[in-house]
């Protein structure tokens, strides 16, 4: 049994309750995570505080030398980090040792030498004599809430950008995968970091949440999550008129022409529907495929999604691992039924394939087999939801028209995916989408320099090099005439 602690100025410190958290591949309780007060959150405030006039005043070369010190030390625990993660969220270790950590280092790597070629502004006014030019300042004590999906990759995608504009953190990752963030707290310490720079508050979005929204001297929030508890943090943060980087659902839609590469773009769509369980913002679960192809497609993609093995995260051939919850698992079912009732159909997956083959340690997980779904009005539910779960709905469409506005007509605007062999097609409509982030024959090649957000109730704000940077930033004019 793993017991979490707070991690504020620098120390761990426990509460007086705490939460249950499941491994959800078994079932069974493997941490105790700590239920943080108001109490709790305005002591890591204070900590945050203190801390930020040595930490702004340091110079961003030796802001620098510490995350590269943390990056390091990422990658000396990077297969205990990687367990941890897949045991704590469900995913493949694979997936864990792949993606998850890796890019967790390579969050700080990345931020720690953005802010050494940061330049300003400046501009000359000989009529006036004049020369105006521009600096930042880090905005104060920064919040930040991260999701489950993504714990350690997310949460310091976060983290980075604002400690090296120099802020204060204090940051809650999701009460549900905690581990990774705890075990990070002790990363920071042995790299050096100053007390209060980061702190780690665990616990609910209702209580520990909510006093880091309603905070006065939290400057800014960043959130990764739902739109719904998006929606909540904008009313209760508007009392103090705090900056706000909002990355919220998505209902991504993947477009494919006739003249695509179908076997690229069948091995490329099975992953962005089912990577994570289908548990990534920026998965495809909408596919628009165009009518002259659609029976071939359908029935190419359904036999790979067959071949993908459900199963331990621990097992080398496991693709889906275990969804996060219990209550996750019976909410993305119930999606499916809701999709029969609708009168869609199951190619593949759940209702259809039969009980899943587990062994006797995993029976008790959370596991679904990935589904696939056809004749769906675009109006249903699942056509206009985020399921975030292993279930995709397939579609025939016939001109460039109609299946714009098909995929346009949801109120999300995360990301879409487009496929076409044809240029000119795909700098026609790109622009057309509503969405944040369009990837034309490819999914989720990321270019941290360019910017990552949403459009609608996907989200407001960017992150990327220059925006995080921004955002954690005051950019003030100076004016001197001489």
């Amino acid at each position: 049994m793993i017991e979490i602690q707070n991690f504020i100025d620098g120390k761990f410190t426990s509460t007086e309750t705490y939460i249950d958290s499941f491994n959800p591949s078994t079932g069974q309780v493997h941490a105790q995570v700590p239920n943080s007060t108001a109490q709790d959150v305005d002591l890591a405030v204070k900590a945050a505080e203190k801390a930020m006039p040595a930490w702004q005043a340091l110079s961003p070369k030796n802001r620098s030398d510490i995350m590269l010190k943390i990056a390091s030390l990422i990658d000396s625990r990077f297969n205990e980090l990687a367990a941890a993660e897949s045991n704590d969220q469900g995913k493949p270790l694979w997936l864990s040792k792949a993606v998850d950590i890796p890019r967790a280092a390579h969050n700080f790597r990345f931020f720690a030498t953005a802010i050494l070629h940061q330049m300003n502004e400046s501009t000359q006014q000989p009529e006036f004599n004049a020369i105006n030019y521009t600096v930042r300042t880090p905005c104060g004590v920064a919040g930040q809430i991260t999701p489950w999906n993504l714990p350690l990759y997310l949460l310091t995608f976060k983290l980075a950008p604002a400690i090296a504009a120099g802020c204060c953190v204090v940051a809650k990752p999701s009460e549900m995968t905690s581990v990774t963030a705890w075990m990070l707290c002790s990363i920071l310490n042995e790299a050096g970091l100053p007390a209060g720079v980061i702190n780690m508050v665990f616990g609910t979005g209702k209580d520990a949440g909510s006093a880091i929204v309603e905070h006065s001297d939290v400057k800014l929030i960043s959130f990764t999550g739902s739109t719904p508890v998006g929606k909540l943090i904008q009313e209760k943060s508007s009392a103090h008129v705090k900056k706000l980087s909002l990355e919220l659902g998505g209902k991504n839609a993947g477009i494919i022409f006739a003249d695509a590469d179908i076997e690229k773009c069948i091995s490329t769509s099975v992953r962005s529907a089912f990577a994570n369980q289908g548990e990534i913002c920026l998965c495809t679960s909408r596919l628009f495929v165009q009518k002259e192809i659609y029976e071939e497609f359908c029935t190419k993609y359904v036999d790979q999604v067959r071949q993908l093995k459900v199963g331990p995260p621990d097992d080398p051939d496991t693709k889906v691992g275990a969804l996060v919850s219990k209550q996750h698992l019976e909410k993305v079912k119930g999606y499916v039924a809701q999709a029969v009732k609708d009168g869609g159909i199951i190619l593949c997956g759940e209702t259809t394939d039969g009980a899943l083959d587990l062994p006797d340690a995993n029976k008790e997980g959370y596991f679904m087999r990935p589904t696939v779904i056809c004749n769906l009005d675009d109006s249903t539910k699942c056509m206009q939801e985020e399921i975030f779960g292993p279930v995709v709905c397939i579609s025939p469409f016939t001109t460039e028209e109609e299946v714009i506005g098909r995929a346009n007509n949801v109120s999300y605007g995360l990301s879409a995916t487009l496929w076409s062999n044809d240029v000119s097609k795909i700098h026609r409509i790109a622009p057309k989408l509503q969405a944040g982030t369009i990837w034309c024959n490819c999914w989720l090649v990321r270019d941290l320099r360019m910017p990552f957000g949403g459009l609608k109730m996907s989200g407001i704000g960017r992150e990327s090099q220059h925006e995080s940077l921004e955002f954690y930033s005051e950019q003030k004019n100076i004016c001197i005439q001489f």
